[in-house]
């Protein structure tokens, strides 16, 4: 199994590194943050654990962290997050629905908003004439700036130990009169190679997701490899149990000093996560890309409320609170 997981990360490098290439050699421009809204991360939980939740994810925001973590579901769940960044001027919002199929599958579908709305178009009262203090501009109208994305996902259960899953992902971009659209493809994996360790792996935009913006701009999203470690821990003495994570995400844009490390068209960002939980209650710290967070959960009989905060010393603080319902009927129960 780790020979096939190696040769397959070895494979997937270098057809991304060739594919990413051809393609921006061919008229397609590589957009470094196109698809950044996407990155931003969802759920109280995971984000309190500063984004440290490949290999965590086993509710219903899998669909976004790790396809394959949805098969852990026995119930349909729901889950809403809302969070608003840079002093309120931007919203971020994440919606998501999975119920589980058959003994060994799992289905999803989810949403995310990132938007900047009422943004103001001002021109001179009289475009003819210079600025002056009888020519001053004018708001004419307000649009928006908004990018959306729809998750569709599946997971299956191959062993008691590994499962696989996928998402096929539909970006919609709206700038004023002008819009675009995506299509691209998530394959992921989640493996207990031994005792309580988890691994989790997440190829992101596998074969290129290429932006079609109706001026005739190509836009390219090259794949991204996410991949994680965790090791849930019991402490009989305290009670609960403990979850040290760990994430590395790898793109292929050249993110140079964008990102924490790099080497060429190759840059690496890390993801570190605690949580402790102890029977309703959980608390939480991370390192988000170096930034520091924090966060806490309680639990209430079939709804989860999760918060986290964010610091950062350029942008301001953000916080952001989810909200993830079971609806435990036995009729919804998964089937074994």
């Amino acid at each position: 199994m780790r020979l096939i997981t190696f040769s397959l990360l070895a494979l997937f490098i270098v057809i991304t590194i060739v594919a990413s290439t051809a393609l921006a050699g061919s008229g397609f421009k590589t957009a470094k943050y196109a698809g950044e809204f996407l990155n931003l991360g969802v759920g109280g939980r995971a984000l309190g654990m500063g984004g440290a939740y490949i290999a965590l994810a086993r509710d219903v925001s899998a669909t976004y962290w790790n396809p394959a973590g949805l098969v852990n579901i026995d119930y349909p769940q729901i889950m809403l997050m809302h969070s608003q960044q840079f002093a309120g001027v931007v919203k971020y919002d994440f919606g998501s629905f999975a119920v589980p199929f058959g003994a060994h599958r799992s289905l999803g579908l989810s949403l995310i908003r990132l938007g900047v709305d009422d943004i103001p178009e001002t021109r001179l009262k009289n475009p003819n004439e210079k600025l002056s203090e009888t020519n001053r501009p004018e708001i004419v109208r307000t649009f928006s700036d908004a990018e959306y994305a729809l998750f569709l996902t599946y997971a299956v259960r191959r062993s008691h130990n590994f499962s696989l899953g996928g998402n096929v992902k539909i970006i919609y971009k709206g700038l004023g009169n002008n819009s675009a659209w995506g299509l691209g493809f998530d394959i992921a994996a989640l493996y207990i190679p031994f005792g309580n360790l988890n691994v989790g792996l997440n190829l992101q935009d596998v074969t290129s997701t290429v932006l079609a913006w109706d001026t005739g701009r190509r836009e390219l999203i090259v794949p991204a490899l996410k991949a994680g470690l965790a090791y849930p821990i019991a402490l009989p003495g305290l009670g609960g149990f403990m979850s040290p994570a760990l994430d590395l995400e790898m793109r292929f844009e050249g993110r140079d000093y964008a990102a924490q490390f790099g080497a060429g068209p190759v840059s690496f960002d890390t993801h570190f996560g605690w949580e402790y939980q102890r029977e309703l209650l959980a608390l939480r710290l991370g390192s988000d890309v170096g930034q520091f967070t924090v966060g806490a959960g309680i639990g209430l009989p079939k709804l989860q409320i999760d918060y986290a905060f964010l610091s950062h010393g350029d942008l301001g603080d953000t916080h952001r609170i989810s909200a993830r319902l079971s609806i435990e009927e036995v009729k919804y129960r998964r089937s074994r």
